[in-house]
């Protein structure tokens, strides 16, 4: 997994390519958490990912729930077809902010 963060302000865009399964979540979950402070708006790019596991979409749910409970945005952008297929399968397209 190959992770890029910016930090601008309040607003935190993550980049995230490749896989997001089992081995890789907790790094990036760690990674935002540790930066999450004072942010309002958390963008996930997910435009070079090709694999999300039932660990990754957890991490997915820990993040909109954090940043709903700050009042916070959280949009996921740029989904491939099969990640996108898992989201809709799981329900997660259903309460998630996704820009395609």
């Amino acid at each position: 997994m190959q992770v890029s963060i910016t930090k601008s302000d309040n607003a935190l865009n993550v980049a995230v390519s490749e896989r997001l399964d089992t081995n890789t979540a907790p790094v990036l979950e760690k990674q935002i958490l540790d930066q999450i402070e004072g942010i309002t708006s958390l963008t996930l790019d997910m435009k070079g990912l090709a694999y999300i596991s039932s660990a990754g979409l957890r991490v997915l749910l820990l993040l909109h729930k954090t940043m709903a409970a700050k009042g916070g945005n959280f949009v996921i952008k740029y989904p491939c077809d099969e990640v996108m297929e898992i989201l809709d399968m799981t329900g997660f397209s259903s309460f998630l902010n996704i820009e395609e």
